[in-house]
């Protein structure tokens, strides 16, 4: 495997081998790991503790008791093809044929590294913006691209357009696209998106979006790239189930395309889970078409998790920054001090007995300058536990000032 001096980085703390050929930490694991050491809550990682809707659920169990525990057909279960299908057709009125342009994948994870190791050759440069999730550079690195970043800056976390057009070259093979974003919150405007479809079809370049926060947005539209003019024929559209029905451990993904695109990702995705997550099939198509209100109902309370969590941070004398939707809110520790969130996040479970994790390790370390006091904290947690890191938060101001 290619290294890059004793380290193969995807960014800054997201590490895949060390220099014994080992797997190192990421801060991800380094957060929790402080987390489950000192007792202190974990709002580092973006995982829910609690369970989603019981219709999906008791679908999965009864899944499970009617037998359906082998091998799923490799593109997905024909039902849960034709759900991710009403779906598309529901939300946004993109008409998807449920067996050539649908493939169940085992999460998005794997539905991003199915496609960009099928259509990324070595030394094709791949775009996105920045901070990104940590999987986007190591995916790259793997299919042999080269990765190529356009900022999102604080406070707004939008991209400049004219550095957006100069991110795109004749080498430009793929964007990849992540609205509702992570770590930041925001949901790109449309204007931004029709950018991206302009200058990916000037390019000839695949447009991949991974939408996993769709239906998690706060009073703001989520708009798939796909519905824009000349997008459709070069996008591969990307979710999973697990944020929206708080099943993340299932792993139960999907992308939609045109057909040949679908065909080249699954090539690739055969060799890499083959199939999976046969009782959680027919339990994602269940969910997929709940009525709409159980899909508000979702968004709208974790949009009150999200109040109460800021509420505290606010109080502690952090600059909150408003997120459209996902499951993070971004905390500016510098009003408080600390022009360093990795050292900051090492000392907050002794300071307020909360974990946080810095922004920092969504970029590059060359360019971590720009996010150096931003704290990513997770509010997809039950309403008792951000009550409790709320009120801890609260009493920080006192205990930073008494230092």
């Amino acid at each position: 495997m290619r290294q890059s001096g004793p380290w193969l980085r995807a960014a800054e703390g997201a590490m895949l081998l060390g220099p014994d050929g080992t797997p190192a930490p990421t801060v991800f694991a380094e957060m929790s790991a402080l987390a489950a050491s000192t007792g202190a809550i974990n709002l580092g990682q973006g995982f829910p503790d609690e369970d989603g809707p019981a219709e999906v659920l008791e679908a999965a169990a009864r899944a499970i008791r009617d037998g359906f525990n082998q091998y799923p057909p490799g593109r997905g279960t024909p039902d849960l093809r034709l759900a991710v299908a009403e779906h598309q057709q529901r939300w946004y009125g993109l008409d998807v044929d449920p067996d050539r342009e649908v493939l169940v994948t085992a999460g998005a994870t794997e539905a991003l590294a199915a496609t960009l190791l099928a259509l990324v050759e070595p030394g094709d440069e791949v775009i996105t913006f920045e901070p990104f999730y940590d999987a986007y550079g190591a995916l790259i690195g793997l299919a042999g691209g080269t990765h190529v970043t356009v900022p999102l800056t604080a406070p707004d976390f939008l991209p400049d357009e004219a550095t957006l057009r100069a991110a795109f070259s004749d080498r430009t093979r793929a964007v990849l696209v992540n609205t509702p974003h992570n770590p930041t919150g925001r949901v790109l405007p449309t204007e931004v998106l029709r950018v991206v479809v302009e200058l990916a079809t000037r390019h000839d370049a695949v447009i991949i979006t991974d939408e996993v926060y769709e239906h998690l947005t706060f009073d703001v539209p989520h708009v798939p790239i796909a519905t824009l003019p000349g997008a459709a024929e070069r996008t591969v559209t990307i979710s999973s189930a697990g944020k929206t029905f708080s099943t993340t451990g299932w792993k139960i993904g999907w992308l939609t395309a045109p057909p040949a695109l679908v065909d080249a990702v699954t090539s690739v995705k055969q060799f890499l889970t083959f199939t999976g997550g046969a009782p959680f099939q027919p339990a994602v198509a269940v969910g997929l078409r709940l009525p709409d209100a159980v899909f508000t109902g979702i968004a709208a309370d974790l949009a009150a998790k999200h109040a109460v969590l800021a509420s505290g941070l606010a109080a502690a004398g952090f600059d909150v920054l408003q997120p459209d939707g996902g499951y993070f809110v971004i905390a500016d520790a510098a009003p408080l001090g600390h022009d360093d969130a990795r050292a900051f996040c090492l000392e907050l479970p002794a300071l307020a007995g909360v974990v946080g994790v810095p922004v920092s390790a969504f970029v590059r370390p060359d360019h971590a300058h720009g996010y150096r006091s931003l704290v990513r904290f997770a509010f997809c947690k039950r309403r008792s536990v951000l009550d409790d890191a709320a009120a801890r938060l609260a009493r920080l101001d006192r205990s930073v000032t008494a230092r």
